[in-house]
């Protein structure tokens, strides 16, 4: 598309729509460095980058908004954030009569983009400008905290909501903007829809949202840092259960905090429980938003972003390492071998140690037998179902909700509301809530009871991945393997899925073999069917604008495959559940890996489907 040239000389892009979102946003932005980088595409005719920045605007969902920083509707920038507040706070005005007694809180972490001016604290100020301009009470943070405080905050101070400015484990360019609800949890339908809709109706900026200097001096605007720290590490306290053991205990541990907010809070938390201070990764312990030592700041990603633990832990003499993302919401564990290698413990691995040990600590405590009837432990549909089997055998319940903490957060705090403890939750990837003080993942208090879990395990020559198996061969082994492939094309990514919901041709007819492998019950969470119920209706939340399917097989396997929200990709994540006592490993991976083939090669069909798979 080439360039025009209007009447008086100015120069367009030749597409009228796209002409006119830059005439709104240079009337409406006062931020000099994204004005300039906006005027300066103009001027080369830079019109797919324009279209890149202009064409659709962030979608705000139940995660909120994320996105890279830079200039346009589609980018993390002052006049975005701007406007996604002043949408949330005319919501907030409708949901809540007292929002101006009550007040919200704002947290951020310590991201930035030079090249756009962007960073997380100036836009914790400009969303804190815009709710003082409507007289709304506003706590901000007066430095970096881990996302687990606001939540904690919320529901400590009782206020309305909570935003979190952080774009957590994403690569360095990009931020994010994370809400919470009064209940302390993250939103869910039909808040976000709410958010978008007022969000487009309040896209011009009011005459005081850029006022941070007048925001920073208001009587309106408080600090709770020093209140909510106190009040954080006090709560997390009541799950420390061998302080003495912690004391004396000999055991070393290394913590990074991947250059995120880690570090100081991860400290204070060992100290809370009189854990010896863990070993900091000096290269990575303090906050820096160029993440310079791991091409991806994400534990999940695992060796990688390890590799400078490991060197010190053998400089240290220690045998686990633990790290925490970038907002300190998720953890990682790893654990060295007699063989001298290390092994890092997959998200269910250490979801099945923590639950362990959170039920193991609170049946210490609690000598009434009954009282474990009103005990729950939850973790999402697609987490492994380990703690299922704990439940079986020790006679608490367990639950599945949707995938992510959003689910699992405000399902928790319905059940603390009708008197029910809730001990634990967690997801694959890495989160875990280990105390309701929090209704979200807290990669802070995890780290601490991680930490008491292994000193305890020192004093009985054990290991972490010694108890792993003690775990497995008690309650069965729940062995695990997942991945994804990519796909671009949204009507292959359909018909794939519509093939397995009319299997040979047959409307609803759901597939009842894979190769060799028998299928013995199907739950769709598109559709909303689920074969195990009498009436066939799945009791989980459903949604027809994504899709999920879960497939049990008659040898103990499960297998879910969804399409992402956020990428190009469907995943599958596969479990082989064997009963107690079947201990031959080796054969259950066997089975494990055949079971994953068979689903490839029947259901994925990758050649057929021209699906990339996931890059070694």
């Amino acid at each position: 598309m080439e360039r025009e040239k209007t009447e008086n000389g100015a120069t367009t892009t030749g597409d009228s729509a796209l002409d006119q979102a830059i005439k709104q946003w240079l009337e409406y932005d006062q931020n000099p460095k994204t004005v300039s980088l906006v005027e300066d595409l103009v001027k080369k005719g830079a019109v797919a980058e324009l279209q890149k920045c202009f064409s659709s605007r962030m979608e705000f969902g139940t995660a909120g908004l994320r996105a890279a920083m830079g200039p346009g509707i589609s980018c993390m920038n002052d006049l975005t954030i701007i406007q996604t507040t002043q949408g949330f706070c005319r919501y907030l005005e409708q949901c809540f009569e007292n929002l101006k007694d009550r007040g919200v809180v704002i947290g951020y972490d310590a991201r930035a983009h030079p090249a756009s001016g962007g960073n997380s604290k100036r836009f914790a100020s400009l969303a804190a400008a815009v709710f003082v301009s409507q007289g709304v009470p506003v706590h901000v943070f007066s430095d970096i905290v881990p996302t687990p405080f606001v939540p904690f905050t919320v529901s400590r101070l009782g206020l309305c909501a909570g935003i979190m400015v952080t774009a957590s484990h994403n690569p360095k360019q990009d931020n994010g903007y994370k809400v919470y609800w009064e209940n302390g949890a993250q939103i869910i339908p039909p808040h976000d829809n709410g958010i978008s809709k007022a969000i487009e109706e309040n896209l011009e900026p009011w005459p005081e949202s850029w006022n941070t200097e007048k925001a920073l001096k208001s009587p309106l605007l408080h600090d709770p840092y020093r209140d909510i720290h106190t009040q954080y590490f006090t709560a997390i306290q009541k799950h420390c259960h061998h302080r003495e053991i912690n004391k004396g205990s000999g055991v070393k541990i290394v913590h990074t905090s991947v250059h995120g907010v880690g570090h100081t809070f991860v400290q204070a938390a060992f100290k809370a429980f009189d854990l010896h201070p863990p070993y900091a990764v000096a290269e990575q312990k303090d906050p820096d938003p160029e993440f310079p030592t791991v091409k991806y700041p994400n534990p999940e990603e695992g060796e990688g972003v390890l590799t400078l633990s490991f060197a010190l832990a053998e400089r240290e003499g220690a045998t686990v390492v633990l790290a925490n993302d970038p907002d300190a919401d998720r953890l990682a564990a790893a654990e060295k071998q007699k063989s001298g290698q290390w092994r890092v413990f997959s998200g269910n691995e250490l979801g099945a140690l923590l639950g362990w040990w959170v039920f193991r600590c609170w049946k210490q405590q609690n000598s009434d037998p009954a009282a474990v009837k009103d005990v729950y432990m939850l973790a999402s549909t697609v987490s492994s179902k380990i703690l299922r089997a704990i439940a079986l055998k020790e006679g608490f319940h367990f639950e599945e909700t949707l995938t992510g903490f959003k689910w699992m957060g405000n399902r928790a705090k319905d059940l603390l509301d009708k008197g029910k403890t809730v001990l634990f939750a967690f997801e694959e990837a890495i989160g875990y809530m280990c105390s309701p003080s929090v209704l979200d993942k807290d990669g802070v208090s995890a780290a601490a009871i991680a930490g008491e879990m292994t000193s305890y395990l020192a004093t009985k020559n054990t290991s972490l991945s010694q108890q792993l198996t003690a775990i497995y061969e008690e309650y069965g082994y729940h062995i695990t393997k997942n991945s994804y492939f990519i796909c671009h094309d949204q009507e292959v990514i359909r018909s794939l899925f519509e093939h397995l919901r009319n299997h040979g041709n047959e409307k609803g007819s759901y597939a009842t073999e894979c190769g060799r492998f028998a299928i013995t019950a199907v739950r769709d969470l598109t559709t909303g069917y689920d074969s195990n119920l009498d009436n066939k209706k799945a009791v989980l939340p459903t949604s027809s604008s994504s899709q999920m399917i879960t497939f049990s097989f008659s040898n103990g396997g499960v297998a879910t495959m969804r399409t992402s929200g956020t990428e190009p990709k469907i995943k599958y994540y596969t479990e082989l559940c064997a009963a107690p006592g079947n201990s031959d490993v080796a054969q259950l991976q066997k089975e494990l890996d055949e079971l994953v083939e068979a689903i490839i090669e029947n259901f994925f069909q990758p050649k057929k489907n021209k699906l990339q798979p996931k890059p070694e």
